[in-house]
């Protein structure tokens, strides 16, 4: 059983399909870079934990309190990168609704949904993606997705259709529309779509426009992916 909270992170990703991932960030660019991701119709936005330690984990973990009490039910926010119960405790204290590994391991899984957080679970070979799914991941994120290429879901997805994956690393707007189509129930965008160039430039009416863009492209690629699935 999933708590309500869960269940609306659940919704929310089989409605918009995309979930932006927001890696690097200075907490005080984050809420501008919000702003302009909602415009554009995102609803799901991933705030990592920077493992290198050049952003401490408690300014992330107070970027993701602050959006949190910004947002409301409005934007659902989460914590990724997540590596460790610390991390996970700190994302569960901040108000995250989620978290994103870019591995599995079911003990961090299973406290994830012990404290009522939907759990993203990073994954790359089938008995990953077994391991996650058993563990309680509400999403596997097949991770680097690109590097393995659509061909690659397809294969994964014919044995394991009945685990809800999404395709996450190196997501742009050539191959997202690929990914749905082979089976993802969505995304994960980070660098393509969050682009520093522009938030150092304060040019957020562009990530707008690429926000609408994606947002687009993910609608059109599930619509397609339903067509060909009742066929």
């Amino acid at each position: 059983m999933h708590g309500e909270q869960t269940q609306k992170v659940i919704d929310g990703i089989h409605r918009y399909k995309l979930v932006v991932i927001v890696r690097g960030m200075e907490p005080a660019l984050c809420r501008p870079l919000s702003e302009a991701l909602y415009s554009g119709g995102i609803r799901l936005m991933e705030i990592t934990f920077d493992q290198t330690g050049k952003i401490p984990f408690p300014s992330t973990a107070k970027a993701i309190a602050a959006l949190t009490a910004m947002w409301g039910e409005k934007m659902q926010i989460g914590a990724g990168t997540v590596l460790s119960i610390e991390q996970l405790y700190m994302a569960k204290e901040a108000g995250a609704r989620y978290i994103v590994t870019p591995n599995t391991n079911p003990f961090i899984i299973r406290e994830a949904r012990k404290l009522d957080m939907a759990v993203l679970a990073g994954a790359f070979t089938p008995s990953e993606i077994q391991t996650a799914y058993e563990a309680g991941a509400d999403f596997v994120k097949v991770f680097p997705a690109a590097a393995l290429g659509a061909s690659y879901i397809k294969a994964v997805k014919a044995p394991l259709g009945h685990i809800p994956m999404l395709a996450v690393g190196g997501v742009n707007e050539k191959n997202i529309q690929d990914f749905l189509q082979a089976g993802m129930d969505g995304a994960g965008v980070g660098g393509n779509l969050v682009d520093m160039k522009l938030i150092m430039q304060g040019d957020y009416d562009k990530i707008t426009a690429s926000a609408r863009q994606y947002t687009a492209l993910a609608r059109a690629g599930a619509a397609l992916a339903g067509a060909g699935a009742s066929l």
